[in-house]
């Protein structure tokens, strides 16, 4: 459509004589007193501020505007902003025409105006650009009600930002969101509809019953993926990451990850579909040993443009794959091979994340990811959501889904312009996703449309629908399907005839059928898969990595580390604390376990790993212990050691996160995925707080490598100990990590030695990236953090590696004489330590720590016990009531390593809460559990 370029009127200039002077006087009146004058008015004062008039334009309008008529002018203002405010209400958006339209703010006599009246004013009034067709006020309604309430809706009013919606309202308004699309391509068109509609039809009518959680009713999500691939490609991103549950996901892993179609009918057929992976090796797939259903699998496609598609591994837990693929795609942007921060293009790559309508208002892990969308550590330039829109919930309807009109509005709080089209319009879908990608590029935000359609059949393939949602679906079979539809208007179109149609339709099943066909025959030449779990696997990592770092290399990293620049002030009783960390190479003093952490993180840097931690006040530490980050006492400038020490060969980063946990966990691990050089590090701010994380602990970190065949390095840091805090801030829930313990899965540690925690930090980096990587969970302290019992000198950071198992130093001296030999961790393990001092008055015992749960160091326990013949007992100590923390979990290996001796308890009784809630009670109890463990 041909533009004329004009400079929009100034409302004020229908206004002459009396009419103006009124008009200013009531300005004058609004100033004071808004409220007191008519509404209309009072708006227009807000939207264009002080009355003026261009001389010029005055007399123009005044030939077309009779005078007195100023409240038809203001009507009629007000009438253009309700189409672009509620235009959407009267849209054409919903395939099924289903829901009652309300279009009352849209008619003229709402507010007063006849065709007569719009007639006799001129369109530039309302229109920035009129285009040329368009003549005169009425025209111009009519022309917004063409854009506003056609397939494509609009809601971008709660964007704050003037530019944005000046921008987005230019581009509507010039009809600038549309396809133009050639013969040629509408055939193009027809086709891909064809192939997503035939793969659906092929695998219903040959695998009767097979679940596949099929995509009809929302067929041109492809043509919308489609498209937004094509922008991409052509901006040459470097990679677009994808996240959805498992609703179209088999028909996006064929048509937009480009996974073969023999591939896909040998997982339906139950055969290994390796023997039909690319051989350009243009396609990668992984899958674990004990495997998933294949509506969770995921894949990565190399284009040959460049670009990767990668679709992301996910549970059917709905919307939890969101920040996974959010961290994902914050590691595919940034370049961590410098010291200092990442270098960070937020061009290069960014996630698209579909999301079910029922999901999207009512799974609070939608808003946490969409708070990450402009947070420094978190923010990718802007992911493009898509609603995936059956307007039903398994067989929920909408009416009992949510509390809102749409399924969208709560990205409305985060400014984000959403886009409603109707999924039967493929031409109208492949213009928002173009529109919307351009409006990420264009401001580096999210952008969310909301594609909707139905779902031609049940839950699953195996559900009636019409149980339980008769309406809908008497509807649905009546319902022409979009390929059907589209085929038809490019019939009326003289673009292709019926029997074009029919043979298109023919052929892509033909094609469906020969891959099939392939598949059978080689069927039976393939040897299935085993579920057994690899060697490799149970061999677990090496022992005992040697991860010592030389003296010389810790002194001058320390130094560094406690040098700042001239004009920087810390705080000055931060830097007396700091200044302390000195001490240990004078041979004063113990490295604590804030100081051995940051000596680790530089080393690990110098060898050439990154480092991201993140959570709730890592910076500083929940306990003020850390310090990563410094502040000028005086302009509040930050600095960061570790950007300054020598030889250092990768970036640092430690970010504060938002007050969540469920994302925030999500995320790291997304980021380690996709970076699997670098230490990714969670902190909780007291373990508990896991809680709220634990979907990605179980369908994730503790499971993803059997399921999925991903590896992951996170390490996950939970403060733990029973200080008297109550039930809460006492526990981090052992006993959750340690029941998900198997297959060499993760390691779990509850360490008491700042020197251990040095070396299993090191010996993580070690591991990243390699056959042998795993998550590591660390149960660390509290009051411990400074503790004299709990800090090493620098030899111990410079020789040797992770120990397993600690002995107390003391006990054990005569192994004649001992009788019970005490097993505890953490924080126990000290306040027992604290007790028996050197050992004097308790040579009837031995205390043994354990400070790797997982997996359990048998061997090394088994070592230990066998020094001490005369023992009859083993005894578990711990703070944690007995159905909780590690007893239930460390007494079947006790039992195969006790030869004959008993095994014990020392601990509180079977609780149903973590802890006690009185500090004082606390104490009492505590007091109970060390002397019933250290009695004869």
């Amino acid at each position: 459509m041909s533009n004329n370029v004009g400079t929009q009127r100034s409302p004020y200039s229908v206004f002459t004589g009396p009419n103006l002077g009124y008009v200013m006087e009531m300005y004058e009146q609004f100033k004071v007193s808004p409220e007191s004058i008519d509404p209309e008015l009072a708006e227009m004062f807000r939207s264009y501020g002080a009355p003026s008039v261009d001389g010029v334009e005055q007399t123009t309008a005044v030939s077309a505007v009779p005078t007195g008529d100023f409240g038809k002018v203001l009507a009629a203002y007000t009438l253009i902003d309700a189409i672009r405010a509620y235009g959407h209400l009267a849209a054409d958006i919903y395939p099924l025409n289903d829901r009652p339209k309300d279009a009352t703010r849209l008619e003229l006599s709402y507010y007063g105006l006849t065709e007569n009246d719009l007639q006799s004013m001129p369109a530039s009034l309302f229109l920035k650009n009129v285009p040329s067709n368009i003549e005169n006020g009425l025209e111009a309604v009519n022309y917004l009600k063409s854009l506003y309430t056609g397939k494509i809706a609009y809601e971008f009013a709660h964007v704050i930002d003037e530019e944005e919606r000046s921008w987005i309202q230019s581009k509507i308004e010039s009809g600038g969101i549309s396809a133009s699309l050639s013969a040629d391509d509408k055939k193009a068109l027809l086709e891909r509809l064809t192939k997503v509609e035939g793969f659906e039809k092929f695998i219903h009518r040959t695998f009767v019953g097979a679940k596949r959680f099929s995509i009809e009713g929302l067929d041109s999500l492809v043509v919308l993926l489609d498209e937004l691939v094509r922008r991409s490609e052509a901006d040459k991103m470097k990679k677009v990451l994808i996240g959805m549950a498992h609703r179209g996901r088999l028909n996006v892993l064929t048509h937009i990850l480009n996974k073969p179609y023999e591939m896909m009918f040998a997982e339906f057929a139950g055969v290994p579909s390796d023997p039909f992976i690319p051989e350009d090796g243009s396609l990668s797939t992984s899958r674990g040993w004990f495997g998933d259903v294949k509506y969770h699998m995921g894949a990565l496609y190399k284009a040959p443009s460049g670009t990767e598609r990668f679709l992301a591994y996910n549970p059917s837990h709905l919307e939890v794959v969101n920040p996974v693929v959010a961290g994902q795609t914050r590691a595919a942007q940034e370049s961590t091979g410098e010291e200092g921060l990442p270098e960070h293009d937020m061009k290069s790559a960014y996630a698209i994340m579909i999301h079910g309508d029922a999901a999207f208002p009512g799974q609070g892990i939608v808003p946490e990811t969409f708070n990450y969308s402009r947070v420094r550590g978190y923010k990718t330039g802007g992911s493009i959501h898509i609603i995936a829109n059956n307007t039903i919930g398994f067989t929920t309807e909408y009416y009992d889904s949510r509390s809102t009109h749409y399924s969208s509005d709560p990205a409305k709080g985060f400014e984000v312009p959403i886009l409603h089209v109707n999924a039967d319009s493929p031409e109208d879908v492949i213009a928002v996703a173009a529109f919307a990608f351009e409006y990420r590029q264009k401001f580096g935000k999210d952008i969310l449309i909301d594609l909707i359609g139905y779902r031609r059949y049940g839950h699953n393939e195996m559900d009636e629908p019409l149980v339980t949602n008769p309406m809908m679906y008497h509807l649905i079979h009546k319902h022409p399907t979009p390929r059907q539809l589209y085929g038809t208007e490019l019939v009326n179109a003289d673009i292709i005839k019926d029997t074009d149609v029919e043979k298109l339709d023919a052929d892509v099943f033909a094609m469906m059928q020969a891959a099939y066909d392939r598949v059978k025959e080689h069927s039976s030449d393939v040897k299935k898969r085993s579920n057994a779990t690899p060697e490799n696997v149970l061999a677990g990592y090496p022992r005992d990595l040697e991860t010592g770092v030389e003296q010389e290399r810790l002194q001058k990293m320390n130094e560094e580390l406690l040098s700042y620049p001239e004009d920087f002030t810390v705080f000055s009783k931060l830097d007396r604390i700091l200044k302390r960390r000195e001490e240990p190479f004078k041979g004063k003093g113990k490295i604590d376990w804030a100081h051995a952490e940051q000596l680790a993180f530089g080393s690990i840097l110098q060898d050439g790993k990154p480092i991201r931690i993140t959570g709730q006040d890592v910076q500083r530490g929940t306990f003020a212990h850390r310090h990563l980050v410094l502040h000028d006492e005086k302009t509040g400038e930050e600095f960061v050691p570790l950007h300054h020490i020598s030889d250092s060969n990768a970036s640092f980063v430690a970010y504060n996160s938002p007050l969540t946990e469920f994302a925030v966990v999500g995320y790291e691990f997304g980021y380690n995925l996709e970076k699997d050089q670098s230490l990714s590090i969670w902190e909780a701010q007291y373990g508990d707080f896991a809680n709220m994380a634990q979907v990605m602990f179980d369908q994730f970190i503790s499971s993803s490598h059997s399921k999925w065949g991903q590896q992951s390095g996170m390490v996950i840091l939970l403060p733990h100990a029973y200080e008297g805090q109550g039930p809460e801030h006492s526990s981090a829930r052992l006993e959750r990590y340690l029941q998900l313990c198997a297959e060499n899965n993760w390691t779990v540690a509850n360490i008491s030695s700042a020197a251990n925690y040095f070396h299993v930090l090191r010996r993580q980096a070690m591991m990243l990236g390699t056959e042998v990587e795993r998550p590591l969970v660390i149960v660390s302290p509290k009051s411990l953090l400074r503790h004299p019992l709990v800090g090493a000198d620098v030899s111990d950071l410079s020789e040797g590696h992770f120990e397993t198992v600690l002995e107390q130093p003391g006990t054990g001296q005569e192994p004649g004489k001992v009788k019970k030999i005490l097993f505890a961790s953490g924080k126990m393990a000290i306040d027992l330590a604290e007790k028996v001092k050197d050992g004097e008055g308790f040579e009837h015992l031995h205390i043994v720590r354990v400070e790797q749960l997982y997996p359990f160091p048998s061997e090394k326990i088994a070592e230990i016990t066998a020094r001490f013949p005369k023992a009859k007992e083993l005894v578990w100590v711990q703070e944690e009531p007995k159905n909780m923390g590690s007893w239930s979990f460390a007494y079947p290996y006790l039992q195969e390593i006790a030869d004959g001796k008993t095994i014990s308890y020392a601990g509180r009784i079977h609780r149903a809460s973590p802890s006690e809630g009185s500090g004082e009670a606390h104490k009492s109890e505590q007091l109970r559990i060390i002397e019933e463990a250290l009695k004869k």
